[in-house]
C-alpha cells in the first residue's frame, strides 16, 4: 500500500514546529539525520517530529531527577499522545508537531505509548540483568515501535515493512547494547540478559563489576548472535518491500552493521568509546542510500 502525502498547505504553527523539530534533530548529533535527510520534505519533518518526541522522552528519563517527576512527565507524555488522538490540542509544542505527521501517515497510537513505557522502564533503579523476555520487551518498545511509525512514513507501506521495522529494530538496540556496556555501567543499566549472564558465571549484581568481569566478551559473544539473526531477517524483510522507500532504513543498516562488525573484530570486548566517523557516514548515505 502506497501511502500518500497530504496536500494539505502548511500553517504559521506548522511552520514554526518544523523549525523546532528540525533543530532538535540537527542538535542531537544522531545518525538517524542522515537517514532521514534523503526523505522528501513532508514525509522529512515527520520523521524529525517522531524522532524529537522519542529524544524528548528519553531525556526525561536519562537526565537528573526525581523518580516521581520523571514518571510524572512521562505521563503527561501519554496524556498528550491520547489527547492528539481525540483532535485535541496538546500544550506542549513537541507534542502538537505529531498531529500533521498522525493524520498524514496514520500512525498508530499505541507505538507512541510503547515508546514511552520503554522509558519508563529505565525509571528508578533502571534496567539490571533482565531476563531474555524483558530485554526483548525493552527492545520492542524503545527500538521497534520507532520503526514502526518509521516505515509508515517512508510510505509504500506493506506487511514486510512491519518485519523490517521489528527485526531491524531489535538488530540496531542490541547492536547498541553491545558497544555501550561500560557507558550503561556508569549509570547503574545491564541491559545484558540473566541468563547469559548466568550461563557465564557473572553473579555479580553491580553494573560495574559486570561490565568488567573477565568473562563479559564471552556474553557479549552470545548476544550478538541475536542481533545478527535480526540483522539477516531485516535484510531478508527489507528485500521484500520497494527499494525507494526502504533508503533511510537500508543507510541505517549499514552503519550499524558496521559498528556491528567493529564490534566483533574487537572479540567482542566492550568498548570505552566507539562512534561511526562523519566521512563514513557520509558513504554510507552515498552508497546505501542513493543508489
Amino acid at each position: 500500500m502506497v501511502t500518500t502525502v497530504s496536500s494539505q498547505p502548511a500553517t504559521a504553527e506548522d511552520d514554526a514546529l518544523a523549525d523546532l523539530v528540525t533543530r532538535r534533530v540537527r542538535q542531537s548529533g544522531t545518525s538517524f539525520y542522515w537517514a532521514m535527510r534523503m526523505m522528501a520534505p513532508e514525509r522529512r519533518l515527520a520523521m524529525y517530529a517522531v524522532y524529537a518526541f522519542c529524544r524528548d522522552v528519553d531525556d526525561i528519563v536519562d537526565e537528573p531527577g526525581e523518580t516521581d517527576e520523571k514518571r510524572r512527565r512521562l505521563a503527561l507524555w501519554r496524556d498528550d499522545i491520547a489527547l492528539l488522538y481525540r483532535g485535541g490540542r496538546p500544550d506542549q509544542p513537541l507534542a502538537r508537531a505529531l498531529a500533521r505527521p498522525i493524520r498524514t501517515f496514520a500512525l498508530v497510537k499505541e507505538d507512541f505509548i510503547a515508546v514511552i513505557d520503554g522509558c519508563d522502564m529505565d525509571t528508578g533503579a533502571g534496567v539490571v540483568r533482565p531476563d531474555m523476555a524483558t530485554l526483548d520487551l525493552y527492545c520492542d518498545r524503545v527500538a521497534c515501535a520507532v520503526g514502526r511509525l518509521s516505515v509508515r512514513i517512508f510510505g509504500d507501506f506493506r506487511d514486510r515493512s512491519l518485519d523490517v521495522a521489528n527485526h531491524q529494530g531489535r538488530a540496531l538496540q542490541l547492536t547498541n547494547i553491545l558497544r555501550d556496556v561500560k557507558e550503561d555501567a556508569r549509570i547503574g543499566r545491564v541491559y545484558l540478559p540473566d541468563e547469559l549472564l548466568t550461563r557465564h558465571g557473572i553473579t555479580d549484581t553491580d553494573p560495574a563489576a559486570i561490565a568488567n568481569h573477565p568473562r563479559i566478551a564471552l556474553v557479549c559473544r552470545d548476544l550478538s548472535v541475536r542481533a545478527r539473526d535480526h540483522f539477516t531477517k531485516t535484510a531478508e524483510a527489507m528485500a521484500d518491500c520497494s527499494h525507494r522507500s526502504m533508503r533511510p532504513a537500508a543507510v541505517m543498516m549499514a552503519m550499524y552493521r558496521e559498528i556491528f562488525d567493529r564490534l566483533e573484530q574487537r572479540g567482542w570486548q566492550p568498548p570505552d568509546r566507539l562512534k561511526i566517523s562523519k566521512p563514513r557516514k557520509i558513504w554510507c548515505v552515498l552508497r546505501y542510500g542513493l543508489f
